[in-house]
């Protein structure tokens, strides 16, 4: 399975959840709590990459490699509750791909200032 078979998987996973039970699903239950509360968990993930991403820059080299893989596994809860918005929203990950390939070959200075 490719990385974006990954994307496209959770997709239709995330996609079913939306008619499942949320006493059984973990994104269910989201779903079935609203926007705000999948936004509570978006912010608190945000949070954690934030912190997590300054422990690798103040880690040891005894540490560096745990204190990595504890930021990826964050940027992996950032992500998959990004993806739950965007489904709550009608929306998926091929929309954002979408607009990331339109970006490519645009300078990051000459893309914002087209905002």
């Amino acid at each position: 399975m490719t990385k974006h078979d990954i994307l496209t998987e959770l997709d239709i996973v995330l996609e079913e959840r939306k008619t499942a039970d949320p006493n059984g699903s973990y994104v269910a239950s989201l779903y079935d709590a609203g926007l705000s509360k999948i936004l509570e968990k978006v912010g608190e993930e945000a949070t954690e990459v934030v912190i997590a991403a300054k422990d690798v820059e103040a880690s040891s080299a005894e540490l560096l490699a745990e204190r990595q893989n504890d930021l990826v596994k964050e940027v992996a809860d950032l992500w998959f509750h990004s993806i739950v918005t965007l489904q709550y929203l009608n929306l998926s990950t091929a929309d954002v791909l979408e607009v990331l390939g339109q970006r490519f070959g645009i300078g990051g200075l000459d893309e914002k200032a087209s905002r």
